[in-house]
């Protein structure tokens, strides 16, 4: 299974529509919100299922605040962390995921893609790939695999 997780697109979809042609196909798509009214658009571009949420500039939409369902064995939970002080640091956003007892956690907010695995959570941030605040400022996105022992690999990529 192969999963494309976005976050921080702001109604500025070139680089999305790019990367999906880039690594298609794939058997989901996570955007880790601030969508900007862009909803239909990335759902009916990814052709596949979609899981949203809104971000702290998506001010009149009906998408979630946070949202929990699973990636093969593992339990997630999306959020887009601005109520979890992730531009601090992601302290509290893991503590409040160990408390909700799930396996991963995505989000974004803080434009900076990052990958980090515990022994018991794995926190995702994909970065954006419009607005890039990272080093060197490439726009960023993450790949999940899931291998066929069912097991989770991700990798930040860069357009």
């Amino acid at each position: 299974m192969k999963v494309l997780i976005v976050s921080d697109t702001h109604r500025r979809n070139d680089n999305y529509i790019k990367v999906l042609e880039r690594v298609a196909p794939v058997d989901m798509v996570v955007h880790c919100g601030d969508i900007e009214g862009s909803e239909y658009l990335i759902a009916e571009a990814a052709g596949c299922p979609v899981q949203m949420v809104v971000g702290n500039n998506d001010f009149f939409s009906d998408l979630p605040r946070e949202k929990e369902f699973y990636i093969g064995k593992y339990r997630v939970w999306l959020t887009h962390g601005h109520n979890y002080y992730v531009s601090m640091s992601n302290e509290t956003l893991k503590r409040e995921a160990r408390e909700k007892g799930v396996d991963i956690v995505m989000f974004g907010h803080t434009h900076r893609p990052i990958v980090d695995m515990a022994s018991d959570l794995i926190a995702v941030n994909p970065g954006s790939l419009t607005y890039p605040r990272q080093e060197g400022r490439r726009p960023s996105y993450v790949i999940m695999d899931i291998d066929r022992k069912g097991e989770a690999h991700f990798t930040i990529n860069y357009l």
